[in-house]
């Protein structure tokens, strides 16, 4: 797929302009400049060229600047196109001369340069100017308002036909890849984890809360599949967050755990657990999702402790949450790296064992078994609930739905009973299950 780079100093209209061109909001959109640091990724609409969003670039030394325009400058570098976008408002700008230098120095791709925000003439500054850039003639669009959009497919598609890709050839396939969210409170270790994962510092590390802000979508392979890995901002308490950017952020990382198959809730091991990751853990489970929580910094932990304090995490899980038999809880170091791999191959498992659809006369046989051990209680009607029989009916959740006769009243722990019986039998201890009854029909009515 052709690799097309958005590229220019902050606040041009960079991340508006890749939510339009790839008819999403993946990008994080705000009047604030320096909002996006990490790279977003997408694919341009009925196109096959994959589209990515940089950090405006910035002549920073260190810090977060510094290491977002470094991660900016390595995307020109290996892009098939780059498309430059500057402030068709506010006019040339001495920053825009250098950084055209530099995009000219790091690439041989061709180079659109846009002028975005030129939806009003009225507000327009002298576009020849931008002829010192060395791209040519500035096109004049508006990110905001899908226009000027044609020119920039004529480019594409030019650049494309010259390197034999077909851009009609955009059926898309089906997508097999294990979609996963990897979600914490601030400074927990996440982007490193991703990093560790990819083999790349392709996200932003440093000892501070609050670096990540987009949810940042990564294509890869690891440990024989391919995976999408969904990097987050870190959650904070409602309470703490008092920046509409934080805000943004964590909606957005909160969405990523409908779009997921599995979350990595990763947790600092050597502090105790928050109120807060026991909120993300809940609304994991209630979304149906696989869980899995990553207890990073595990090097860190005097080993003389180690068991109590993973036995203890253990019983606060399973006595927190209904949905889940148990909860598959393990031990890494991001920054070493020990334990990654085997955190890999037991999701893998669990999702595996997730997409699975089990016999309908399985499942009965399991249920039967299970009602033979523990009649059903009586209603308050003093009526015996007759089990009829059972199916599964979903996935992510696990659900099952059970015919039953009589008693209509089924207390709650006697559904637990059969969770906890059904998840043992099948191996889905680690997997959210829904138990939900239907009322047989009277054939007398």
């Amino acid at each position: 797929m052709m690799k097309v780079i958005i590229a220019g100093r902050p606040n041009t209209g960079k991340s508006t302009l890749f939510n339009a061109l790839t008819g999403s909001r993946d990008a994080l959109v705000h009047d604030r400049p320096g909002v996006t640091r990490d790279m977003v990724s997408g694919q341009i609409k009925n196109r096959p060229y994959e589209l990515f969003d940089t950090a405006g670039l910035e002549n920073a030394k260190t810090g977060i600047a510094a290491d977002s325009t470094n991660i900016a400058i390595n995307a020109i570098a290996s892009a098939d196109a780059v498309l430059f976008v500057v402030d068709g408002r506010a006019g040339l700008n001495a920053m825009d001369i250098e950084w055209a230098k530099l995009i000219h120095r790091k690439t041989k791709a061709p180079i659109l340069l846009l002028a975005n925000k030129t939806e009003s003439n009225k507000k327009i500054a002298d576009l020849h100017e931008f002829l010192k850039l060395g791209c040519g003639a500035a096109v004049k669009v508006s990110a905001e308002h899908k226009r000027g959009f044609d020119e920039i497919f004529e480019f594409l598609d030019k650049i494309a036909l010259e390197k034999n890709i077909d851009i009609n050839a955009i059926e898309p396939e089906p997508d097999t890849r294990i979609k996963i969210a990897v979600l914490g409170q601030p400074n927990v270790g996440k982007s490193t984890f991703v990093n560790r994962v990819l083999g790349e510092n392709r996200q932003i590390v440093m000892d501070a809360p609050g670096i990540t802000r987009d949810t940042v979508k990564i294509p890869t392979r690891f440990y024989g599949r391919d995976i999408l890995l969904m990097d987050t901002a870190g959650l904070r308490r409602k309470s703490g967050v008092t920046d509409d950017v934080e805000t943004l952020s964590a909606l957005k990382a909160l969405d990523s755990i409908d779009r997921a198959d599995i979350v990595i809730l990763v947790i600092d091991a050597t502090k105790n657990i928050e109120n807060q990751a026991m909120s993300i853990a809940a609304r994991v489970y209630d979304a149906g999702k696989i869980l899995c929580v990553a207890l990073n910094k595990w090097d860190l932990i005097e080993p003389e402790i180690r068991d109590e304090k993973l036995l203890k995490l253990k019983h606060q899980f399973t006595n927190s949450f209904h949905q889940i038999i148990k909860p598959m809880i393990l031990a890494i170091s991001a920054e070493k790296g020990t334990g990654v791999q085997n955190m890999f191959k037991r999701i893998y498992e669990q999702y595996d064992i997730s997409m699975a659809n089990v016999p309908t006369s399985l499942l009965n046989r399991i249920v039967e078994k299970l009602v033979a051990e523990r009649q059903p209680p009586m209603s308050r009607l003093k009526r015996a609930m007759r089990i009829k029989f059972a199916r599964q009916t979903g996935r992510h959740p696990m659900r099952i739905l059970i015919n039953v006769g009589g008693a209509s009243d089924i207390p709650e722990s006697y559904t637990r009973y059969l969770r906890r019986g059904i998840a043992t039998a099948l191996h889905w201890e680690h997997l959210p299950i829904v138990i939900e009854y239907e009322k047989a029909e009277n054939p007398f009515d």
